[in-house]
């Protein structure tokens, strides 16, 4: 009898040991792989909708702070970091906690699809997305059964509670206001060809940043005056974007097309307007984010920060690059060759809707390569994929800076901006960066 006691203590112990093996958390998940995967989702619905550079960068910022908040209570990777939280997060009244969740990876990844859901104007799209992450979850057994409704439910609050905060940006004040329209007189903007696109998101200006105080202190340095007078600094750099073009080797031009990141590029066939799916230039940069992450074996909650913090300076850069470009409100190269010069030039890359002062991936590029150089180094090599979904090579970098100094020169050769635009821009992103940099600190 006692023998047999004995044999049915030791089935039960392995049946318990069966049991919570099944549910043991899995260790060897690519977590920034996993993150990167699916915040695409909320990437394709951008692309799907065409939204512009500064507004895919807001959606970015909140999605990816929504994940943040959650992986920040895990208690896993921010052991002396100096995070968000002694900046923006120190301004908000949150009330979020972690307690009793089990997953936290799972209720970060779920809010910031409902986040995604809810700020894009097809983030329907993204319910099955969410339905997709959850059978994900449950498969690796990221997540059980048992668990599942409790951190949905909390997902969900934490999205309610960043969503709120989006709807006070003055986001969606912007149709009441004050309608662009075209300035008359020379070397003002005005739309281009192909499809002569209205001005885009002309009162952005208006939008709440994360970091930046004072819009007024990054401001750029004035640009070249209009004047075509021959050896004027502005007719010089004209001369500049028509003669490089115009002798484009193969290597510039994938330059150009590498980060070209237009979702306003449109083609005719016939009388038919084919509008072609870009990346925006925020969604690059997102993608070498992402690219790093995985590279550096990041914590989950590491990636999710990193993503955030890269979000929140696209957003701030975008904010101040468009104040600019709507207070010179300076007309394109292709403009001006069309009317003085050449009737039948055009760029390599089509001109975007809106005025050329500055270049916004020439702002936005070196911001980020800033922040990414303070988290990961000066000397952090990687290969950028995040072009080869829209068909386009990998190409590789030494650092971050070098990527965003190519990015920069990129729209010279792609024929879009003058050097001043692109010099200065890379110099207010410069600046915008180490600002937000020296508020969150570094890992040391």
């Amino acid at each position: 009898m006692s023998q047999l006691i004995k044999s049915s203590f030791t089935l039960l112990i392995l049946i318990c040991l069966v049991m919570n093996t099944s549910w043991a958390r899995p260790k060897d998940i690519n977590w920034p792989k996993l993150y990167s995967q699916q915040l695409f989702h909320i990437t394709e619905v951008m692309v799907t909708d065409v939204a512009s550079p500064p507004v895919a960068a807001r959606i970015y910022a909140y999605s990816n702070l929504a994940a943040y908040l959650i992986a920040k209570e895990s208690g896993n990777g921010f052991e002396n970091l100096n995070i968000l939280d002694q900046t923006y997060l120190a301004e908000q009244d949150w009330e979020i906690a972690v307690s009793g969740i089990k997953s936290p990876e799972f209720a970060a990844i779920y809010a910031m699809l409902k986040v995604g859901e809810a700020i894009m104007p097809s983030g329907y799209l993204l319910k099955e997305k969410q339905s997709e992450w959850t059978e994900t979850a449950l498969k690796a057994k990221i997540i059980s059964k048992k668990e599942l409704q409790a951190h949905i439910a909390f997902a969900e609050s934490v999205a309610a509670k960043v969503m709120q905060v989006a709807k006070k940006d003055g986001y969606l004040q912007l149709s009441t206001l004050t309608r662009y329209t075209p300035q008359q007189g020379e070397g003002f903007w005005y739309p281009t060809p192909p499809a002569y696109i209205s001005a885009v998101e002309p009162e952005w200006k208006t939008i709440k940043p994360f970091f930046i105080q004072n819009l007024e202190e990054y401001e750029p340095a004035p640009m070249a005056p209009f004047d075509m007078s021959e050896g004027s600094s502005f007719h010089n750099q004209l001369m500049e974007v028509y003669n490089i073009t115009n002798e484009l080797n193969e290597e510039r031009k994938l330059i150009a097309n590498f980060w070209d990141c237009n979702p306003f590029k449109v083609e005719f066939s016939g009388h038919m307007a084919i509008g072609v799916k870009k990346i925006s230039p925020g969604g690059h940069w997102i993608g070498i984010t992402g690219i790093a992450a995985e590279k550096a074996k990041l914590s989950f909650a590491e990636t999710a920060y990193v993503h955030s913090l890269v979000g929140m300076a696209l957003h701030d850069a975008f904010i101040s690059c468009w104040k600019a470009k709507y207070k010179t409100d300076r007309i394109r190269p292709e403009t001006v060759i069309n009317q003085q010069m050449d009737q039948r030039w055009r760029p390599l890359l089509q001109t975007p809707p809106f005025p050329e002062y500055t270049s916004g991936h020439s702002v936005i590029s070196r911001a980020s390569a800033i922040v990414l150089t303070g988290y990961f180094g000066d000397d952090f090599d990687f290969v950028d994929s995040s072009e080869i979904y829209f068909g386009l090579p990998e190409r590789p970098f030494k650092s971050f800076l070098l990527a965003s100094e190519e990015a920069a020169i990129s729209r010279l050769y792609g024929g879009i901006h003058f050097r001043d635009a692109i010099e200065n821009g890379v110099s207010q992103g410069e600046k915008i960066g180490k600002m937000i940099w020296s508020k969150v600190g570094s890992k040391e």
